[in-house]
């Protein structure tokens, strides 16, 4: 697949966080984030599984709030730069970072409390099967985001290397219904999308935020949205 070919080239690893989350891309990082503790509330002493954990932004997160927590990537160069990030946070002993297959996940039914995916479904090419695999795991709580076919994103995707994938409401639900998932609740936002936020200084970028999130609070608004957060529950 094009896109997992793309995400485990060195070359990427190395220069991926430096590449999304500087500049105007720490406000979307600061988002994700927040986000992700939303749906999944206090994480002290909770068992988290972080699949497509890429290079533990959020795996590296938890563990400093006292997760018990598990990060699996497919790339082996992504893995290594988690484990730098873990080591300088001083949380090393307290996450475990492990290559593997999303589809095909190394633990027993109901072993986590939670287990999230953030940037992998525009990556997926059988988003079925992983999302299976992630209600199979957890007892509790499946959190995952994904970009929106109707969207501003749909107007250069064609053009990124790594092959995005996009998705409407409906295929969402049927998802969903597939993997016998309760949807809890679901945040759209971000009308601008993130490649515009990335190319402007952090200063600039707030002005940017300020504008579209009135536009996304207005009626209609999040229909625009180019990314979508999934709470669901098993």
């Amino acid at each position: 697949m094009k896109g997992q070919e793309w995400y485990q080239a060195d070359e990427i690893a190395e220069a991926y966080e430096e590449k999304r989350f500087s500049g105007g891309g720490r406000l979307i990082d600061r988002r994700e984030k927040q986000a992700v503790l939303d749906a999944i509330g206090p994480v002290e002493d909770s068992r988290v599984l972080e699949i497509a954990c890429g290079t533990g932004r959020f795996t590296v997160m938890l563990a400093e709030r006292g997760a018990d927590i598990v990060g699996l990537d497919i790339s082996s160069a992504m893995l290594q730069q988690g484990r730098q990030k873990a080591q300088t946070a001083g949380v090393e002993s307290h996450l475990d970072f492990m290559r593997g297959d999303a589809g095909r996940l190394p633990f027993p039914d109901d072993h986590f409390d939670a287990v999230i995916a953030m940037r992998f479904f525009h990556l997926a090419d059988t988003p079925a099967s992983y999302l299976s695999e992630m209600r199979r795991v957890s007892k509790d709580v499946v959190f995952f985001d994904t970009f929106n076919r109707f969207s501003t994103r749909s107007i250069y995707n064609w053009a990124l290397p790594m092959g995005s994938r996009l998705y409407s409401r409906w295929e969402i639900d049927r998802l969903l219904g597939e993997a016998d998932l309760d949807l809890v609740g679901a945040t759209h936002d971000f009308i601008v999308p993130y490649g515009l936020y990335r190319a402007i200084p952090d200063s600039l970028a707030s002005a940017f935020r300020t504008l579209d999130r009135a536009v996304g609070r207005a009626p209609g608004g999040d229909r625009l949205s180019s990314v979508s957060y999934w709470h669901c529950q098993v």
